[in-house]
């Protein structure tokens, strides 16, 4: 059984009971757990893998439902710190009619931000086959310094590292700091997954093929590219494979691309793609991998909430 390990922000995302309004107007809100890496963690380990999480929650009743929903659907939490410094980062969300959202972040510091390098236990990585982070949490705080120090960990022991920016500028003032901190943090990851809405910002570019010079540097062996209900794409320097859409009535999507990422590392880990064959394997294999993450989307979106949401397993 392959073991991930991802690093970031848990939360908790306040789902409203009705869509088509602004966060405002909605009159009552649902508590699920969430946050994009843990998201990824939870579709990992629901297909049959094993997780880690690292983060920091605060010493609260937010803290307590995440820990105990991470334990319900067997996500590790030993790495877990726990804070009286301060608390549980919040999120609220409304739903549009077509299922995409709108955020109020209540995080001014939250108990994840303040997450230290000093934090991280090297003997974590010592067992581990996978990293996954984004970049919600490379903001100037602590946190920052804490995924520098796991990334550095992940490499020194052969793990393969994953990175979907997962771009959250409502939560950054300066937006042009975000793209560099994204473009320098994007080279460490051998696979990289971007979508249709964040290609242009990060890159400068509208396609893949116009941006293959800046999203294949250093480590990046892998670039998968979401399309939302267009399908998805999963590219290497020199192919790349296309997995039809499939249509859904969206509910909520929520974790939508988290679940995507998870499933597709989940998948390429059962298949035997690791660092050694990534650049080599056939890209049929790619494509198997990102056809399975879409089917496991298409599922999620009909579903209320991120983990919750995931099946443990597709027909």
């Amino acid at each position: 059984m392959k073991k991930l390990i991802a690093i970031g922000e848990a939360l908790i995302d306040f789902i409203p009971s009705e869509a088509g309004k602004p966060i405002k107007d909605v009159p009552a809100f649902y508590a699920n757990v969430g946050g994009a890496p843990a998201n990824v963690c939870g579709a990992f380990t629901r297909l049959g893998g094993k997780s880690e999480f690292i983060t920091q929650l605060g010493a609260d009743p937010f803290g307590d439902k995440i820990v105990d929903e991470f334990k319900k659907y067997g996500v590790g939490s030993s790495y877990i710190k726990r804070t009286r410094e301060a608390n549980t980062s919040l999120a609220f969300v409304a739903l549009k009619e077509d299922g995409n959202r709108e955020f109020s972040f209540y995080r001014k510091p939250g108990a994840d931000m303040l997450l230290s390098e000093k934090d991280i236990r090297e003997e974590w990585f010592e067992d581990a086959d996978m990293l996954h982070f984004c970049s919600v949490s490379l903001g100037d705080f602590p946190m920052k310094g804490a995924h520098r120090r796991a990334i550095e960990l992940a490499l020194k022991n052969n793990m393969l590292v994953s990175f979907d920016p997962n771009l959250r500028p409502q939560l950054v003032n300066d937006t042009a700091a975000l793209k560099k901190t994204v473009l320098e943090f994007m080279p460490k990851a051998h696979i990289v997954k971007i979508s249709d809405e964040e290609i242009e910002f990060i890159t400068g570019k509208k396609t893949i093929e116009e941006a293959k010079d800046i999203l294949f540097k250093g480590n990046t062996k892998i670039v998968v590219y979401t399309k939302g209900a267009k399908g998805a794409e999963v590219w290497r320097k020199n192919d790349f494979a296309t997995t039809k859409p499939i249509k859904v009535k969206a509910i909520d999507t929520t974790g939508a691309g988290d679940g995507f990422i998870g499933s597709f590392l989940y998948k390429i880990s059962e298949m035997g793609v690791d660092l050694k064959n990534m650049e080599s394997c056939p890209i049929d294999i790619l494509f198997e991998a990102i056809t399975f993450a879409n089917k496991f989307c298409a599922v999620s979106v009909t579903r209320r909430g991120a983990i919750a949401s995931y099946p443990d397993r597709l027909l």
